[in-house]
């Protein structure tokens, strides 16, 4: 893990190099995969790193996990509550829809949880932009495989250090990290809405995707759902897509 930790740290100092930015920024949840990275931006800008909160209708012990990673990691932080901004635009945009007769209430749950995550983006792009600093991404090899994550949401970033780390080497990587126990250990989730998580929401566990991705054997029931995750989620991978050069 010191090997890992030490190349990504050596990578995003390259990034820095490369673009002419002054420092790193991530948003930090409470959850494991940013807590990883908090500590990894840290490392590579003593300086020029920041870990920024950013609470929306959130369970309260996410906020007190996050609490607890930018003080173990010692990473300047500060809070954006973006709750109003997202109680606005969300009402909005339901109040028009509905006035149209376009309001389709099944789908209302998807885009108030896309909604914070890309309202979360747009906080992180303000405050880098103020900074001059590289927004870094969190998602791991199973989030990115299974196009877990919002497009133009926790998607939207400059720098995806975790990608080719499954789960478990993530997992393995905080400990090493001293990333506080109760951050290791707590269910992974996106804090989308109240009881949510990842596995349940994705029908397989990190077990399974990690596994896949090694080659190792797996039920067929679960092989079946990460390609078709896999397949379905393919233009949250790509730049958008445009017609071929008419000329």
């Amino acid at each position: 893990m010191q090997e890992i930790a030490d190349k990504l740290v050596k990578w995003l100092q390259q990034q820095l190099q490369l673009t002419g930015m002054k420092g790193l920024v991530v948003g930090v949840s409470g959850g494991i995969d940013s807590a990883v990275v908090a500590n990894l931006i840290k490392r590579a800008a003593p300086n020029a790193s920041l870990g920024v909160m950013m609470p929306c209708n959130s369970d309260p012990q996410d906020l007190i996990h996050a609490q607890s990673v930018v003080d173990a990691a010692g990473i300047d932080h500060l809070t954006i509550d973006v709750t109003k901004s997202h109680a606005v635009m969300l009402e909005e945009v339901k109040e028009q829809l509905t006035k149209s007769n376009m309001f389709h209430e099944e789908n209302y749950r998807l885009t108030d949880a896309n909604l914070r995550a890309r309202l979360r983006m747009s906080a992180l792009y303000s405050v880098a932009s103020n900074h001059n600093y590289l927004v870094v991404g969190t998602d791991n090899a199973a989030e990115w495989f299974t196009g877990y994550f919002t497009k133009y949401g926790d998607g939207g970033v400059d720098l995806g250090p975790l990608i080719h780390l499954t789960k478990g080497e993530v997992k393995e990587l905080a400990h090493y990290l001293k990333v506080p126990v109760e951050v290791i250990d707590k269910q992974p989730s996106a804090g989308l809405w109240e009881g949510q998580t990842d596995e349940n929401e994705m029908g397989t566990s990190y077990d399974m995707i990690d596994n896949y991705l090694k080659g190792n054997q797996i039920p067929e029931k679960d092989k079946e759902i990460i390609e078709q995750l896999h397949n379905r989620s393919a233009h949250k991978r790509q730049l958008p897509k445009t017609p071929e050069d008419f000329s």
